[in-house]
């Protein structure tokens, strides 16, 4: 019978199968592309709400609605005050807590027919329209990676509550 010393077990050997090689840095890069809450991994760039509306017109509005109250695909907007309701409304201006949670799903999986093909400057445009047409942003927003993450969305605080046990206080 072996002894078995803690912290000197060996790992079996590794199998390799002979498929696929290594990811380059580039190809890495190209997938590395998540933005955060607080902003981090915003690219640079900026946009505007016309130009937004322009872009949201020609790329998106054949499935969010030309005004985005939704149609085949989701609704983007409305819903205020819905969520503690029998029927809430889920949209970017009643449920997300963070700004750039939209920048982030924009650019990584719109539009539909052809996801992450829109430039950085085009997606702030279009996150500046969404929010302008959900009353979050005036109609002159400039959005960029320094002005996005100091939005402050309807539902900042919803996902979080204090911990009611008396416990941990």
């Amino acid at each position: 019978m072996a002894a078995i010393v803690c912290g000197a077990a060996s790992a079996p050997p590794r199998q390799t199968y002979g498929l696929g090689r290594p990811a380059s840095a580039q190809e890495i890069a190209g997938w590395d592309i998540d933005v955060r809450g607080d902003g981090a991994g915003l690219p640079p760039g900026r946009g505007d709400v016309q130009t937004g509306r322009e872009i949201y017109a020609q790329q998106c509005a054949a499935c969010h609605g030309d005004a985005g109250q939704g149609g085949p695909m989701d609704r983007l907007v409305g819903g205020a005050g819905t969520l503690a309701t029998d029927k809430p409304v889920k949209t970017v201006g009643s449920f997300w807590p963070y700004a750039t949670t939209l920048f982030d799903f924009i650019r990584r999986a719109m539009p539909y027919t052809a996801p992450q093909s829109l430039s950085p400057d085009q997606v702030y445009a279009v996150v500046a329209y969404v929010l302008y047409l959900n009353g979050i942003v005036p109609r002159d927003a400039v959005l960029d990676a320094r002005t996005l993450p100091m939005v402050k969305m309807p539902n900042r605080n919803g996902f979080t509550s204090p911990d009611p046990r008396p416990d941990v206080r």
